[in-house]
């Protein structure tokens, strides 16, 4: 089982790959789902971190296969730039799946 990195940033790509985290650089919708797609598939990886950058362009999709495919694992990150606001987003994520709002 392994970890597999989709970024916008090539910093973060590089610090991952000094830990032993494949990964890919996208940048544009239709990378970022084709680059989730393929990760999906692949039986080896069993968390996709993902730059919060691009769930913010693909939030429908990743939110989707969250919800709906119980492997891989898909984490949201931020890179050395931004601003982690992950409880709000935690929030969210559960007020969308069962309706609860905390």
């Amino acid at each position: 089982m392994k970890f597999y990195l989709i970024s916008d940033n090539t910093d973060t790509l590089m610090g991952m790959r000094l830990a032993g985290i494949e990964g890919v650089l996208a940048h544009e919708y239709s990378e970022v789902t084709e680059q989730l797609d393929i990760a999906m598939k692949d039986k080896d990886v069993a968390i996709i971190l993902i730059t919060k950058k691009l769930v913010d362009i693909c939030r429908d999709k990743v939110y989707e296969l969250k919800l709906n495919c119980p492997k891989p694992l898909i984490v949201e990150i931020s890179d050395r730039h931004g601003d982690s606001k992950i409880a709000q987003t935690i929030s969210e994520y559960v007020n969308e799946a069962i309706g609860l709002k905390i």
